[in-house]
């Protein structure tokens, strides 16, 4: 009977500790992922200050060139 209890406390402890850890870590992610989105949109201003476009406007016009390029211009060459 006594096992029984130690097992149980002991699941009971070990399974709380994991679900904490687990909100810090969660916590830390979020702090993270905000300095990242302030460092994007600091260097997107300044590209929109240098260019008159976004940083997404750049990556869609160059990918839409690069699909035209490689997939649409070679069935209308022949």
């Amino acid at each position: 009977m006594i096992r029984m209890i130690l097992l149980l406390w002991m699941l009971m402890v070990l399974t709380g500790c994991s679900s904490f850890s687990m909100l810090l870590s969660g916590g830390s992610f979020a702090v993270s992922q905000n300095t990242y989105a302030k460092i994007y949109n600091a260097a997107d201003m300044l590209t929109m200050m240098g260019t008159k476009k976004g940083i997404k406007t750049h990556a869609y016009e160059k990918g839409k060139k690069y699909i035209y390029d490689n997939t649409v211009g070679l069935i209308y060459e022949h």
